[in-house]
């Protein structure tokens, strides 16, 4: 493992460090200030969530037609643009004196940290790397749940302590001065590897096209992947969006459930790694079938769980599937389209996974009004996961003998 950590250092922290400082644009994070921005501003929780809807499927429109912009820009220009706009988002937010003004900011968030930040990150290791491209995304993506572990304590403690409007005017600090000259730094020398698992920008997919997006949602296998983009993200998001509905079904309070952010964090971790082994050892499609089987039992746990400890299995046991997923794409998508247009690809499967975090709390949170409480919800969502497993079973066999 270190024969391959060392040389590929610079290259495997640039992926991390891009993970990790999108945190400042996703969900969970944005969803800590929720509290003081409603109050700021004058929101009710339905007008905040349609106003977080509506800038998250800007973002996710834009990103769709942007990003491309990864397979053309050299990332050492593109990174360093992104990140002043997300710096720029960050004070926007600090210093948003009215709802314009705080849709933009949103906009901007979303689109830099939960589109660009990512999509640059898994997009680049994908190209750099061929025979080693799952550990190289197990080990990019690290960022995520290392940002969901350290983060969230520190900056509800900042909050306390500085309010919120300097604690967004801190994290734009953070950007500017700490993760662009790193990034400038990391990326100064062109990423030229050597070896076994030295990247091709014409390595090739399915058939041995070269695979842009036209082709793509023309294919039988889009629209069968198609669920399998959705669910993960889906769920991902709206486990921790009702986290209060949860909360007030099953009688447990926010504190008794807080430690899960810890047990989430390091399972994903865990299996980020693991599944990255696997998809370079036996194919990332051999494990398709297999990614959403822990969600699928962590849903059925939570629809019957009654103690507060077992809302630690219910995040451990999805985190299996979460942590597992973004290796999987990240090495399945180059594999099967190839890497020449591999921008375009991935913007799309991004777009739809910031589509369905746009639209998870909405769905849900609908259900609930209609009397349908999210421990109810999550039965269906359980037998949902383990019927689109079975079914990915004959789509990774067809895509075995594609491949071969």
């Amino acid at each position: 493992m270190m024969s391959f950590l060392i040389p590929n250092a610079r290259w495997l922290f640039t992926g991390l460090l891009l993970t990790f400082a999108s945190s400042f644009g996703q969900t969970w994070f944005i969803s800590l200030f929720a509290g003081e921005i409603r109050a700021a501003h004058g929101l009710s929780n339905g007008a905040w969530g349609g106003l977080y809807t509506i800038a998250t499927l800007g973002a996710a429109a834009v990103l769709f037609s942007r990003g491309a912009l990864v397979d053309t820009m050299k990332l050492s220009r593109l990174a360093v643009v992104i990140s002043l706009m997300f710096a720029l988002a960050c004070l926007t937010m600090a210093f948003s004196a009215n709802v314009i003004m705080l849709v933009v900011a949103l906009f901007f968030l979303r689109f830099c940290g939960q589109g660009m930040f990512p999509h640059m990150a898994v997009t680049s290791m994908g190209r750099w790397f061929l025979a080693t491209r799952g550990r190289a995304v197990a080990i990019a993506s690290l960022g995520h749940p290392l940002g969901e572990a350290v983060l969230p304590m520190i900056v509800v403690g900042l909050i306390g302590l500085l309010g919120w409007r300097m604690s967004w005017g801190l994290a734009a600090g953070v950007i500017a001065l700490i993760v662009i000259p790193l990034l400038m730094v990391l990326l100064a020398q062109d990423r030229e590897p050597a070896g076994e698992a030295q990247s091709s920008e014409t390595s090739a997919g399915l058939n041995q096209h070269h695979w842009q997006r036209r082709d793509l949602v023309r294919h039988w296998l889009f629209f069968a992947i198609l669920p399998l983009f959705l669910t993960p993200s889906f769920m991902g998001t709206v486990i921790f969006f009702q986290q209060v509905n949860i909360a007030e079904t099953k009688g447990w309070t926010l504190a008794q459930m807080a430690p899960g952010y810890v047990v989430w964090a390091v399972i994903s971790v865990s299996f980020a790694l693991i599944a990255g082994w696997a998809s370079d050892r036996f194919g990332p499609e051999r494990i398709m079938p297999v990614l959403l089987l822990p969600m699928g039992v962590s849903l059925f746990i939570l629809s019957g769980a009654n103690h507060h400890t077992t809302w630690f299995a219910v995040l451990g046991v999805m985190a299996m599937t979460q942590g597992a997923t973004q290796s999987f794409l990240g090495a399945f998508l180059p594999r099967v389209y190839g890497t020449r247009h591999l921008g375009a690809v991935r913007s799309l499967q991004t777009v739809i996974m910031v589509i369905s975090t746009a639209i998870g709390p909405g769905i849900t949170g609908l259900l609930i009004d209609a009397g349908m409480d999210f421990p109810a919800q999550s039965l269906g969502y359980g037998i949902w996961c383990l019927g689109l497993s079975v079914a990915l079973v004959p789509v990774a066999i067809r895509i075995r003998r594609e491949l071969t």
